[in-house]
């Protein structure tokens, strides 16, 4: 019975105004729908249109409306193809469990992966142009991923063109390489992917001799077929960055290498390095050979203690917020400049001990040596300076002089020549500032009662004004990051913890969010896109201790987080360094 037929007197007649239309949804509809479906696909369905056969004979029912609605695969077969006018299709090539599990999906919308049969699955759901089974699948391999595994899974990754998986594999074999090549898998590869894997700068390797070791073993592996590729395996390692005691007592006496020519070469070679590094490390020719690979960085902080009145050097990992003893520096000096030369030279610069000024100065290289050697002095005597480093060389800038006059003089260090030689020098005279280097230009920062800024270009040894900071500082840390300059607290006669941020595009300071504490001479370095700042001291009463405390600014948010370290001395200085061969991780 239709409305126009309904008895009068059964009309509703709702007068009200306030009775205004309204929308609702069964929110269990499709779910109910889809469950009726599902549970009818069978051959006794008079509405399954569709049958799909397999190899094995197994025929699969569904409904062609709803599987051209769920993938462009069965759409363009049930409109475009010969398939749209049949009953029955032929799906070749997959197994019947694995079919019925992605039509079940398709009614149902859930499916269950497992490891044995995720690498069936995911190139079926590429095949039927299923984008949430493959990503799950995808998702499913990421999370199974470690050192046993992953070289399968990335030539997998590789064959079904799955990108995502293949960097993730790719990312987990370079940062696991010491773990992978212990497993069978790296033993199958050819030499080809060897080759490939070996020459990459950026696997973790702590030691090149772990690397001329998996070579010798993958080589050895399948002797007779595999000694012809031994020449280019070597090529890509790097024998001069080991040790000279293990190329003596291990790669000298290799029966593979000596009896091979090209070989001999290369070990005659790596000895030449080794020499040159005896005498003049700063020397080393600059080859893909001499090149560290892209090695795991720490934070090296400089400390001192009031208490014992010397300097206290430290390890700092900020994966684990974990410090380690670095090694001592041979004297004590307060106030001692920090700075590193090509990640792996670390010079502590002049300060005082006492009222004496001394002008020697100390280097620590990481990668070979756990000890500090004494190097030439700055021609200057100088107390609260600048420091900066610049296509390798070390420039020493103002401060005071022995009679506490201001400076504005400015000398450079040349590591090759190590010999240090007057340049240009600033427009003022300043102390208590700090350095920033920033698209090869030197920024000298604030000063005691300063907040003009300018900056030496050393192509023209010239210096020029730059924008100044919004408020005077000195004693101040800076830190640059993805291009923009930070001046961050420091004192105008009370310790401040705001900072300020230079762009050179935009030419002018803004202040940016300030720190939890107030801070004066802080260590401030760029680490992993986020900026470290430790310790110092204040003249202000702080809630923490900030001599046991790092805090860490967050561009991106524009956000200061505190951690506590255990450490209990004033630190000064910090740098950040390339892993050193004996700092062992706990």
């Amino acid at each position: 019975m239709s409305v126009k037929e309904m008895d009068p007197a059964q009309k509703l007649v709702l007068k009200s105004n306030k009775c205004e239309p309204e929308h609702f949804k069964n929110s269990s509809h499709k779910d109910r729908v889809f469950e009726v479906l599902q549970s009818s696909r069978n051959q006794d369905d008079n509405f399954c249109d569709i049958k799909l056969l397999t190899d094995d004979g197994t025929i699969v029912f569904g409904h062609k409306s709803i599987l051209a609605s769920a993938t462009p695969y069965f759409k363009a077969m049930f409109s475009s193809f010969a398939e749209s006018n049949k009953d029955l299709v032929i799906i070749r090539k997959l197994d019947s469990t694995i079919l019925q599990l992605l039509i079940d999906y398709i009614y149902t919308g859930e499916i269950m992966i497992t490891q044995e049969i995720v690498q069936v699955v995911l190139p079926a759901a590429d095949l039927f142009q299923l984008d949430y089974v493959k990503q799950v699948c995808i998702d499913f391999l990421q999370k199974q991923l470690d050192p046993s595994n992953c070289l399968s899974i990335k030539a997998f990754a590789d064959l079904h063109n799955c990108i995502e998986l293949l960097s993730s594999c790719e990312a987990h074999i370079k940062k696991q390489f010491l773990k992978v090549v212990e497993h069978d898998e790296f033993l199958s590869l050819s030499s080809g992917k060897v080759i490939k894997l070996i020459s990459c700068n950026d696997i973790n390797v702590p030691f090149e001799e772990k690397v001329f070791e998996c070579v010798i073993k993958w080589v050895k592996h399948e002797f007779k077929l595999r000694r012809w590729f031994l020449p280019n395996l070597m090529e890509h390692v790097r024998l001069p960055l080991i040790s000279k005691e293990y190329l003596l007592e291990k790669v000298v006496d290799e029966p593979l290498l000596k009896n091979n020519s090209i070989c001999k070469n290369y070990v005659f070679e790596a000895l030449r390095f080794s020499l040159i590094k005896l005498t003049n490390t700063s020397s080393i020719p600059q080859t893909i050979w001499s090149k560290p690979r892209l090695q795991q960085q720490v934070i090296l902080v400089l400390g001192w203690s009031d208490f014992e009145k010397k300097n206290i050097t430290n390890w700092y990992e900020p994966a684990t917020n974990l410090m380690h003893i670095a090694p001592k520096m041979i004297k004590s000096r307060d106030k001692a400049s920090l700075c590193v030369v090509k990640d792996q030279f670390v010079f502590a610069i002049s300060g005082y001990k006492s009222h004496l000024l001394p002008k020697d100065n100390f280097m620590l290289d990481i990668s070979s040596s756990s000890c500090w050697v004494r190097r030439i002095g700055t021609l200057v005597s100088r107390i609260n300076f600048g420091i900066g480093v610049l296509d390798n060389c070390i420039y020493a800038i103002g401060g005071n002089d022995i009679k506490r006059n201001s400076l504005n003089s400015v000398e450079v260090f040349n590591l090759f020549t190590e010999q240090w030689k007057m340049v240009s020098s600033m427009s003022n005279e300043r102390c208590k500032f700090s350095v920033g280097i920033l698209n090869n230009l030197i920024y000298v920062i604030g000063g005691l009662n300063l907040k003009s800024v300018e900056c030496y270009d050393p192509s023209l040894d010239k210096w020029n004004p730059v924008a100044e900071m919004s408020n005077r500082r000195y004693n101040h840390g800076v830190g640059v990051l993805d291009g923009i300059m930070y001046a961050i607290g420091g004192t105008n006669g009370t310790s401040l913890k705001s900072v300020e941020a230079y762009s050179p595009t935009a030419g002018v300071w803004s202040s940016i969010a300030d720190m939890n504490l107030y801070r004066e001479n802080p260590g401030v370095v760029a680490y992993d896109g986020l900026l470290y700042v430790f310790g110092g001291s204040s003249n202000l009463l702080n809630i923490f201790d900030i001599s046991s405390s790092v805090e860490i600014y967050n561009p991106r948010t524009n956000s200061w987080l505190v951690k506590t370290i255990s450490i209990s001395h004033r630190i000064y200085g910090a740098v950040v360094v390339n892993r050193p061969p004996y700092l062992q991780t706990n």
